[in-house]
């Protein structure tokens, strides 16, 4: 959530860094949360002064009353009962205006880092750098769909009988290299400093709004009326809000933490080839890191999750690209990201497996997550995450890429953790 300080100090760049994220409401709804702010100001001020006023009183109508003189007492009460109106008024409208100030600011996406790319679609993003050989695969090489029924690893259709479209079941060797590349993601994060950490897959609606899903993607998540808890979409959601309404110190920072969950995405109106097999799901594995740290050092914590990142594909002989992603194809809350692609040999196209963003404060705003500066004043903190990695589509490409007549040849960094060199 963005700052109304920051909005009265730097409108111009405000409504600067909104047009690039073509936002198509900014001057309305930045002069809404200005009037709205001023009214609120105003308001308090009234308040406050009544409040006062009758606090005054109060101690005279005592010493009124001390004194015998009751009839000046009885002036200054009627007085006080008129304040004591007032100041109910005052509260009154007051919780509303900062209601109605609180869902605008909603209602508006963070700003994007200088160096994010103009542009409104996914053909406008900023190709960074391109790492590896694209393999050349057979006449006859299969797409990983039909790889996973010739060897028998994923079922989509006994997926669909338990539960719909979307919800694979994994089997057999597909089964194993799940876990396996679960576990290798996870300790590759201890040994690059994240402490690991097991997080609930159901949250509430206030972590829903702590890390900004709320209320922007609520069409996009499964939710439970009954119980008014959210399916999570990433672990980013449950690990960051572990944090939040804290003051931490500033020894503590960064803080680092990885975590695996299942995520669940609705994914409504998805469809056509982009969505066959792994491509798209419901239901998918993934390993998270977070980090918290430091105003002056999230840009070098945001460029070692991308390093870390990139080794993990490294070590799994992927060819891969990342990309910096325009101001139209930005997610709502990021400042910038960085989407990481693998090349798909067998389908002839990229496949994002991971994007690494920095939020700056928008998140720790709406979480209240903040460090104490050393002027004593508490300043809010950069909270940053990263797919370290999202394992549908890497098993596409792992599938896919190394397919020979002989069968699967896995990765040398995956065969101690699957216990087999490759899928037969």
């Amino acid at each position: 959530m963005l700052q109304v300080s920051v909005l009265k100090e730097h409108t111009d760049a405000v409504l600067a860094g909104l047009a690039k994220k073509h936002y198509k409401t900014a001057e309305a709804d930045v002069q809404a949360i200005l009037e709205l702010d001023q009214r609120r100001r105003q308001l308090q001020t009234e308040h406050d002064s009544a409040q006062a006023e009758a606090n005054d009183l109060a101690r005279q109508i005592g010493g009124l009353m001390k004194s015998g003189d009751k009839a000046g007492a009885e002036t200054l009460k009627q007085r006080t009962a008129e304040l004591k109106l007032q100041t109910k008024a005052h509260a009154d409208e007051l919780t509303q205006v900062e209601f109605a100030l609180q869902q605008t600011l909603y209602k508006l996406p963070n700003l994007p880092h200088s160096s994010v790319p103009e542009g409104r679609s996914a053909q406008d993003n900023e190709v960074v750098r391109e790492v590896g050989q694209q393999p050349q695969l057979a006449a006859d090489a299969l797409p990983h769909w039909e790889l996973i029924k010739k060897y028998d690893i994923i079922d989509f259709e006994l997926g669909n009988k338990i539960t719909g479209a979307g919800f694979p079941v994994y089997k057999k060797q597909g089964a194993r290299l799940q876990r396996a590349l679960i576990n290798f993601f996870l300790d590759e994060a201890r040994n690059a400093g994240y402490d690991e950490v097991q997080p609930p897959i159901l949250v509430n609606e206030a972590s829903g709004y702590g890390t900004g899903q709320l209320p922007d993607k609520e069409g996009q998540m499964y939710h439970d009326a009954q119980d008014n808890l959210y399916l999570i979409p990433t672990a980013e959601v449950p690990i960051t809000n572990l944090y939040r309404d804290e003051i931490i110190g500033t020894e503590r920072l960064p803080i680092r933490n990885a975590g695996y969950t299942p995520c669940f995405r609705r994914e409504a109106g998805s469809w056509g080839a982009d969505v066959r097999g792994l491509n798209r799901l419901h239901q998918f594995d993934k390993v998270e890191i977070v980090q918290i740290t430091h105003p002056d050092q999230s840009y070098t914590q945001l460029e070692e999750m991308l390093g870390h990142i990139e080794g993990l594909l490294q070590k799994l002989e992927l060819p891969y690209r990342v990309l910096r992603l325009c101001g139209g194809d930005m997610g709502f809350t990021s400042a910038l990201t960085y989407d990481l692609e693998v090349w798909s040999a067998a389908q002839g196209r990229w496949l994002e497996v991971s994007s690494c963003s920095n939020f700056e404060t928008y998140q720790a705003n709406r979480l209240k997550l903040r460090y104490r500066a050393e002027n004593g004043k508490t300043q809010l903190l950069h909270t940053l995450n990263g797919s370290a990695l999202a394992l549908p589509r890497i098993v596409a490409a792992l599938l896919e890429n190394n397919q020979t007549p002989e069968g699967i040849h896995l990765p040398k960094a995956l065969h101690a953790y699957c216990g087999f060199d490759k899928i037969a």
